[in-house]
């Protein structure tokens, strides 16, 4: 049994997931599940690190700034989790094929912050059954969301793709609380507790409701 077992009381070191977006919701996501064991993780991301990422992208410093963020989360998260497997894809996700990295995974985690993106990502666990966690923050508010095809409404019953805020406002805070609850919603999921999927966890800057999607 491995330590992080025997501290945790559950084992992914098995379980595979592609994470798609390495900006502040993906940095909160890839720690906790380095953290707690994933066996493989995929991150994809063909972003770069700027300036008025550090507020809220710990994983990233100054002097990374104008560098690949995939490649750069990758090196990172080695450093928590050794035994765990890390890939890196620089990849725009702008139709389903730029997701067939992600055949074959347990689970996918959208962290991006745009809802064309959404849309596709949601569109490829469609077609390959899987189960999706999406996050979304604004300012200090933000969402979290467990879908599973089939069995539980989709982003849009969940009202998840609406129009973009034109200025969407990126508080580190937020982006903390709605980045860890996307990991805990996914590790549960992985551990077959299906228990919170369906329901929309809306963080209001005090405190997290549960609301029941039909």
């Amino acid at each position: 049994m491995s330590v992080k077992t025997d501290l945790q009381g559950f084992d992914i070191s098995q379980k595979k997931a592609a994470l798609i977006g390495c900006g502040g919701l993906g940095c909160h996501i890839g720690t906790h599940l380095a953290c707690a064991g994933i066996g493989t993780l995929y991150l994809c991301d063909d972003d770069t690190v700027s300036e008025s990422n550090l507020n809220r992208q710990f994983l990233y410093t100054a002097a990374d700034i104008g560098k690949k963020k995939a490649p750069l989360m990758q090196n990172r998260l080695r450093s928590l989790s050794h035994e765990s497997r890390f890939e890196y894809i620089e990849k725009r996700i702008a139709e389903t094929d730029d997701l067939r990295f992600a055949d074959g995974v347990d689970i996918v985690f959208s962290a991006v912050d745009n809802n064309e993106t959404r849309r596709v990502i949601e569109a490829y666990c469609a077609l390959r059954n899987l189960p999706l966690v999406n996050g979304g923050i604004n300012g200090f508010f933000g969402t979290a969301y467990l879908w599973i095809p089939g069995k539980t409404p989709d982003l849009s019953r969940a009202g998840l793709l609406q129009a973009n805020n034109p200025r969407p406002r990126s508080v580190t805070t937020a982006v903390g609380m709605i980045g860890a609850l996307e990991a805990q919603l996914g590790i549960r999921y992985l551990t077959g507790d299906t228990a919170a999927a369906g329901y929309l966890h809306v963080y209001d800057g005090e405190e997290i409701q549960k609301l029941k999607i039909h």
